[in-house]
């Protein structure tokens, strides 16, 4: 598993993460939109953004969730239809070695 890129940020401001950690607990949660579905919008963002470790870090908090490869797939094809060929590179990196 490859390291953490908040490490760095959480030695150096241990109360940010806390905070950071105690958002994320508030916004990943079953309510209106099952947590799946939060995961799901957060990864197409990472792949909107670049953020390849997001995509994978997502991608598998969701599958934890219940989601498919198939919901995995068509969310990277709204990244594609609202940021471009480069969200789906992105998410290709991201999801290498997670459906092979």
């Amino acid at each position: 598993m490859p390291e953490n890129p908040l490490n760095t940020i959480m030695k150096l401001d241990p109360t940010l993460m806390n905070i950071m950690k105690s958002t994320d607990s508030a916004i990943y949660v079953d309510g209106a939109l099952p947590k799946k579905i939060k995961l799901l919008m957060a990864m197409m963002f990472d792949a909107a953004h670049g953020a390849v470790q997001g995509v994978r870090a997502l991608a598998q908090q969701a599958m934890q969730e219940g989601a498919t490869k198939e919901e995995i797939a068509e969310t990277i094809r709204v990244a594609y239809q609202l940021s471009g060929v480069g969200s789906v590179y992105i998410a290709s990196q991201g999801l290498k070695d997670l459906f092979e």
